[in-house]
C-alpha cells in the first residue's frame, strides 16, 4: 500500500487501519457499520467497495481473512499505529519531553534556590507549589491551544493532498464517493484531534508537575545534606530517562541527545537562578 491515497479502496484501507487496534479478529459487519457512520447516511461505500479493499489488504500482507472476520498481521498493526499517530496524534512524544524538561528544570531551580538562600520548609513548600503549578498550567494551555491549532492545520493540509490525488480518478461515480468519504472522515478527525490534544495537554501538565514536585518533596522531607544529593540524583535520573526516550523515538545517537539536554538544562537553570537573584 502506497502512502499516497489514489483511489476509493485506498481511503477505505485507511479507515480499516484506523480500526485495527488489537490482534484479535474483527467482524466485517463492524467495518461496514463504521463506514456507514462515517458516510453519515450518504451512499459513499458499498459492500463491493469494502470487499475490494479487504482483498487488496490481504494480498499486501496487512490482514488475514478468516470467513467473516479479519485479523491484522504484524505489518498491518505497525501501519495501523503509524496512521493513527499521523491522523489522530495519539503518541504524546512532545508532551512527555516538554513535561520532563520543564518540570525537572523548575524543580532543580527551586531546590538550588532554597539551598543557596537557606529558606525554611514552609516557605520552600509554598514557593515550590506556586512555581510548579504556574509551569504546569502554562504547559497545559500551550499544548491545548497550540496543539489543536497546529494539528488541525496539519490534517487540513493532508486532506487537501488526498483530495488532489483522488480528483484524478477517471470514473466520476468512484471519484465522487472517494471525495465524499474523505470529507466525512476528516470531519470526524477534527473531533478526535481536539480530544487527543486535551489528553496530551493533561499528560504534559501532570508530567511537568510530577517531574518538578518529586525532587522538591525529597529535598523538604529528608535531612541535610542527603536531601540535596537525593534531589539532584532524581533530577539526573529523570533526564537520563529523557535522553533514552528521545534517542529511541528520534533514532539519534544518545551522545548527541545528552549534549543537547545538558546544554539546555544548564543554560535554563543558570538563567533562572540569575534572574531570581536579580529580582
Amino acid at each position: 500500500m502506497s502512502f499516497e491515497v489514489q483511489e476509493l479502496s485506498d481511503v477505505i484501507k485507511v479507515l480499516i487501519l484506523l480500526n485495527l487496534k488489537r490482534k484479535t479478529g474483527m467482524h466485517k459487519a463492524f467495518l461496514k457499520k463504521h463506514l456507514e457512520k462515517v458516510c453519515a447516511n450518504d451512499v459513499c461505500v458499498e459492500a463491493s467497495d469494502l470487499d475490494k479493499a479487504l482483498k487488496e489488504m490481504v494480498s499486501e500482507g496487512l490482514i488475514i481473512e478468516d470467513g467473516d472476520y479479519i485479523r491484522p498481521t504484524p505489518q498491518g498493526l505497525r501501519l495501523s499505529k503509524e496512521w493513527r499517530n499521523l491522523l489522530l496524534k495519539r503518541e504524546p512524544i512532545l508532551e512527555v519531553v516538554a513535561g520532563l524538561v520543564d518540570g525537572s528544570i523548575a524543580g532543580l531551580v527551586v531546590v538550588l534556590s532554597v539551598f543557596m538562600s537557606g529558606l525554611i520548609a514552609k516557605v520552600v513548600t509554598f514557593t515550590a507549589l506556586l512555581t510548579l503549578v504556574a509551569v504546569a498550567i502554562t504547559n497545559f494551555s500551550s499544548f491545548l491551544l497550540g496543539g489543536i491549532t497546529e494539528d488541525l492545520a496539519d490534517i487540513r493540509s493532508l486532506q487537501i493532498l488526498m483530495k488532489f490525488s483522488l480528483s484524478d480518478i477517471p470514473d466520476k461515480n468512484e471519484r465522487n464517493k472517494s471525495l465524499m468519504l474523505v470529507k466525512r472522515l476528516f470531519m470526524l478527525l477534527h473531533k478526535e484531534v481536539r480530544l487527543s490534544n486535551l489528553y496530551a495537554a493533561f499528560i504534559c501538565s501532570i508530567t511537568t508537575f510530577l517531574a518538578g514536585g518529586i525532587p522538591v518533596l525529597i529535598y523538604i522531607v529528608l535531612p541535610e545534606p542527603i536531601n540535596l544529593i537525593m534531589a539532584l540524583m532524581i533530577v539526573g535520573a529523570m533526564n537520563t530517562y529523557l535522553i533514552r526516550y528521545r534517542s529511541k523515538k528520534s533514532r539519534i545517537s544518545w551522545k548527541k541527545i545528552l549534549l543537547e539536554t545538558l546544554l539546555i538544562l544548564v543554560a535554563a537553570t543558570a538563567a533562572s537562578l540569575l534572574l531570581g537573584n536579580l529580582g
